[in-house]
């Protein structure tokens, strides 16, 4: 799975731009970044009147808007979307993942802190993987102050990137991942890369998906 870290933390708190820090900093660095933004609310990326829009009144199921350099999805869910759910989207083109917000999801977090809307942290500390704050807090976790974006970014190096497997084997079924031990992982690459490899065309492979659908 890609590593991701969620930047978390009060509305004002400074979210939003410590992201972009970040992916300015990681990017410099020679990482692919992508960046994923939890909004609590029902939003629109469509126009009204364009054809994007007229697809998606007339009942498309999805609608995916394509051109030389972006692509768009416009999904209906019936649920707030997990992050492993939005990963499947991404794909797997990338070092690590930042996202804003997914407050309640399990990815390692940062959250960052201002002393003027005070009230104190909005996470407990055992789940952060760092505070970015503007005052020394009583948490046993590593605190950075604001200007310091080279020492988170190599927090998030060390504790994440360097850590993803060169080989990582993950399985989905009805949309969620289910946890695999090391035995699960080994039989099932080594069963599909071996079926894969023998097929004739195929070269060199980086990573393979295998969709399966049931009839009813």
């Amino acid at each position: 799975m890609l590593p991701v870290v969620s930047i978390v933390g009060k509305s004002k708190a400074g979210k939003t731009t410590l992201v972009e820090r970040l992916i300015d900093e990681l990017k410099g660095r020679g990482y692919r970044v992508a960046t994923i933004k939890h909004i609590p609310r029902d939003f629109e990326l469509a126009q009204s009147g364009k054809d994007s829009w007229r697809h998606a009144q007339s009942g498309s199921d999805a609608v995916v808007s394509s051109s030389p350099r972006k692509i768009a999805l416009i999904k209906p869910v019936d649920h707030d979307a997990t992050i492993d759910e939005v990963l499947r989207l991404i794909g797997e083109d990338f070092d690590i993942v930042l996202t804003e917000g997914f407050r309640k999801g399990s990815a390692p977090k940062i959250e960052v802190h201002r002393k003027e809307l005070k009230e104190g942290l909005l996470c407990p500390p055992k789940e952060l993987l760092a505070i970015v704050t503007d005052e020394p807090l009583d948490a046993d976790v590593p605190q950075f102050p604001w200007g310091d974006v080279s020492a988170i970014a190599s927090l998030i190096e060390e504790r994440l990137i360097a850590k993803r497997a060169a080989e990582d084997t993950v399985l989905f079924i009805n949309g969620s991942p289910v946890p695999l031990n090391p035995f699960a992982k080994q039989f099932i690459s080594s069963t599909l890369m071996g079926m894969v490899s023998a097929l004739r065309g195929v070269g060199k492979i980086r990573s393979l998906e295998v969709s399966v659908r049931k009839k009813n």
